[in-house]
């Protein structure tokens, strides 16, 4: 079992939906949390409300696109609490739209956001997490692992995620750093709010959701549990773990249901 007492935990996207749960709910367990987000006065007002509940908390504006922004970040987290245990690779953006209407540059935009942002921030913070026998915890989606129609850019974002850390878990075999995946269905967040249309305009259509949505803080207590048992994967709620058998099961019928969503939407 990994404790986090004391720990200093580094999340992206902590402004807001569930990465300001994870916040919370690392910081109940007594982590020092290193805050990250683009958006500075949502980020601002965040890191206040963690305050007022006793969390150490250093909130730092940061786009996760800008590879030298990101190191600067993490060294100053580092500095501040004097090192990086856990990192959580949380930020995000999402799109719609088919892909014969969609802008390769919304692609690019999703890819730089979700893969390269993970990319960046787990290359500053590895040497910290290597010294500290650390662990890496990357959000991923049930779009990691299965087809998710009409959302093709960030299908390819999150499989991504899963060839570079299953792949970077390989390399760090031995070294006491742990890597969990986590791949959640549908969390209510305000991701949808900020997806992009296929010309990279803010979505204003209808979304496909299968289930129901799932509160941040319940899919952050998960996280937190599993990283406690050095899980691998995670797949939080009934639907996700659905997903994931159906679609190794019968992926044509799988991929169907998901046409069928997107058409129906």
């Amino acid at each position: 079992m990994r404790s986090f007492e004391g720990a200093t935990a580094v999340v992206t996207g902590a402004a807001a939906g569930l990465g300001r749960a994870l916040c919370e709910r690392f910081g109940r367990a007594g982590a020092r949390l290193v805050a990250l987000d683009r958006d500075e006065a949502a980020l601002a007002h965040a890191a206040a409300a963690l305050q007022a509940a006793g969390i150490e908390v250093a909130a730092i504006a940061c786009d996760v696109t800008d590879e030298r922004a990101v190191a600067q970040a993490m060294q100053a987290g580092a500095d501040t609490f004097g090192g990086i245990d856990v990192l959580v690779c949380n930020a995000g953006i999402s799109h719609h739209g088919e892909f014969a209407r969609t802008a390769p540059d919304v692609i690019r935009r999703v890819m730089a956001v979700n893969f390269l942002g993970a990319v960046h921030c787990t290359h500053a913070a590895l040497p910290q997490l290597l010294a500290r026998r650390g662990m890496i915890i990357a959000i991923s989606s049930v779009a990691g692992f299965a087809p998710l129609a009409g959302r093709t850019g960030y299908a390819a974002s999150k499989h991504a995620l899963h060839g570079f850390f299953d792949s970077l878990r390989s390399e760090l075999d031995g070294t006491g750093v742990g890597v969990m995946l986590v791949c959640p269905s549908f969390i209510a967040t305000d991701i949808d709010r900020h997806a992009l249309d296929g010309e990279g305009r803010p979505y204003r259509g209808s979304k496909a959701i299968t289930g129901r949505l799932a509160a941040p803080e319940a899919i952050a207590a998960q996280i937190h549990d599993a990283a406690c048992r050095e899980r691998r994967l995670l797949l939080p709620g009934a639907t996700a773990r659905l997903a994931w058998w159906v679609s190794r099961l019968a992926p044509a019928a799988y991929a169907r249901i998901m046409v069928r969503r997107m058409r129906a939407s």
